[in-house]
C-alpha cells in the first residue's frame, strides 16, 4: 500500500525522509548543502560562523589555498631533470649564469630562464638548389648536412636562430665550391672532394658566427643537369664512360705487351752473353790445347804427327756414312759403303769419298805445319 493512499500507515516516512505531519516536507535544499561545505572549509582554515550569519577569516582561507596552488605549480616547473645526453644553460635576469650537467636540478623562474638541448644527438637537414659551375653550366646539387651541438652556451646566446644560420651558410659554401668546380667533376667523379671542401668551408663560417655547431659530414648526392638539357648531358656521360673503358682496355693491353717485350729483350741479351762467353772459352781452350800440343810435339814429333792425323780423320768421318779403309803404302784404298746406315741416315751428310782423304790429310798437315812453325819460332827466340 502506498504511503499516501487512504488507510495507509501514518507512521511511515515519506520518500524525502520526513514523516507525515512533520515539520520538513519536500526535497533537501541545495543551498543548505553548499553552506555546510563552506562551514567545513572555514573550520579547517580557521574560519568560524558567527551567530549573525557573517564569516570570520573566510577570505584568508581561500587566499591560502590559491597561494598553495601557485607554489605547487611553480615548484613543478622549477624542478627539472637533465639526461646523460643533455645539457642546460641557465640565464639569470637575461645574463648567462651556469651550464647544468646530468642530474636533478632546480632553477628559479621568472628570475631565471632555462634552455635545455640534446648535445650528443647527430642532427641533419637536406637541401637542393641550382648552382652555377666554373664553366658556366647550371646543375642541380642535392646535399645532406649532418651536425651536432658542440657548445650549448654559444648555441643559445651568440646567434638568434643558429639552425637557420646553418642553412644559409650551407648554401653559401656550396655555391662557392660549385662555382670553382667544372660541371664534369660535379656530375661524375668530383662529388666526394666537393663534399670535403663544402664541409671545411661551412665549418669555417660557423666558427666565425660562433654558433656552437660542429659539422660532422656533408654528403653530396648525385648531381644532375636541368631537365631541359638532361638528355644531352646523359649522352655526354655515356661517351665519357666509353672513353674511360677504352683507356682501361688499352692500359691492360700495354701492361701485358710491355713486360713480354722486355722479357724477350732480356732473353736475347742473355743468349748473346752466353754465346760470347762460349766463344771466348772455346778460344782460350784451343789456345791452351795448342800450347800443350807444341810441348808434346817437341818430345816426339813422329808420334804426335801420327796422332794428329788419326784424330783429324776420326773427326772428319764421324759425320758421314762412308767408311774408308787404308792399306800400306803402294796399295789401293778401299771405300766401304754401309747401305743400312745410309738408308737410316738419308738426311745426313753426303760428302764425296774422293775429297774426304784429301781433306783429312790437309787438316792434319795444316796442324803439323803450325806446330813446326811454332817450334821453329821458339827455337829462334832462344
Amino acid at each position: 500500500m502506498a504511503w499516501n493512499e487512504p488507510g495507509g500507515n501514518s507512521n511511515n516516512q515519506d520518500p524525502w525522509g520526513g514523516r507525515k505531519g512533520g515539520g520538513r516536507q519536500g526535497p533537501p535544499d541545495l543551498d543548505e548543502a553548499f553552506r555546510k561545505l563552506q562551514e567545513s572549509l572555514n573550520g579547517i582554515f580557521g574560519g568560524g560562523k558567527k551567530r549573525d550569519g557573517g564569516s570570520q577569516g573566510g577570505g584568508w582561507g581561500l587566499l591560502g589555498i590559491g597561494v598553495a596552488l601557485l607554489f605547487a605549480v611553480w615548484l613543478w616547473n622549477a624542478i627539472y631533470i637533465v639526461d646523460a645526453q643533455e645539457q642546460a644553460v641557465i640565464l639569470q635576469l637575461g645574463k648567462y649564469d651556469r651550464t647544468v650537467e646530468q642530474g636533478l636540478n632546480i632553477y628559479f623562474p621568472p628570475l631565471e630562464k632555462k634552455f635545455q638541448e640534446n648535445v650528443t644527438r647527430e642532427r641533419s637537414f637536406s637541401k637542393e638548389g641550382q648552382m652555377l659551375t666554373e664553366d658556366e653550366n647550371i646543375v642541380e646539387v642535392p646535399l645532406t648536412v649532418q651536425y651536432k651541438i658542440s657548445n650549448l652556451k654559444d648555441f643559445v646566446l651568440n646567434v638568434d636562430a643558429p639552425e637557420v644560420s646553418l642553412q644559409h651558410a650551407t648554401e653559401s659554401a656550396l655555391r662557392h665550391v660549385a662555382g670553382s668546380t667544372s660541371m664534369d667533376e660535379v656530375i661524375t667523379l668530383g662529388r666526394e672532394q666537393m663534399g670535403l671542401e663544402v664541409s671545411k668551408r661551412l665549418q669555417s663560417f660557423l666558427n666565425d658566427y660562433g654558433t656552437g655547431i660542429t659539422v660532422t659530414q656533408v654528403n653530396i648526392q648525385r648531381a644532375t643537369a636541368p631537365a631541359e638539357v638532361k638528355d644531352a648531358f646523359d649522352d655526354v656521360i655515356r661517351a665519357r664512360e666509353d672513353e674511360q673503358r677504352e683507356k682501361n682496355q688499352a692500359e691492360t693491353y700495354a701492361n701485358g705487351v710491355v713486360p713480354e717485350a722486355r722479357g724477350q729483350a732480356q732473353r736475347i741479351i742473355e743468349d748473346a752473353n752466353g754465346y760470347r762467353d762460349e766463344v771466348v772459352a772455346r778460344a782460350q781452350g784451343e789456345a791452351d790445347r795448342f800450347s800443350k800440343l807444341v810441348t808434346e810435339y817437341r818430345k816426339a814429333p813422329e808420334v804426335t804427327r801420327q796422332r794428329l792425323y788419326l784424330d783429324t780423320m776420326q773427326q772428319v768421318f764421324s759425320s758421314t756414312s762412308k767408311v774408308l779403309v787404308t792399306g800400306k803404302e803402294g796399295q789401293n784404298n778401299l771405300l766401304y759403303l754401309p747401305l743400312d746406315k745410309m738408308i737410316d741416315n738419308r738426311g745426313g751428310a753426303s760428302n764425296n769419298a774422293a775429297n774426304i782423304p784429301s781433306a783429312a790429310g790437309d787438316s792434319s798437315s795444316r796442324i803439323i805445319n803450325n806446330v813446326e812453325r811454332g817450334d821453329l819460332r821458339s827455337r829462334e827466340s832462344r
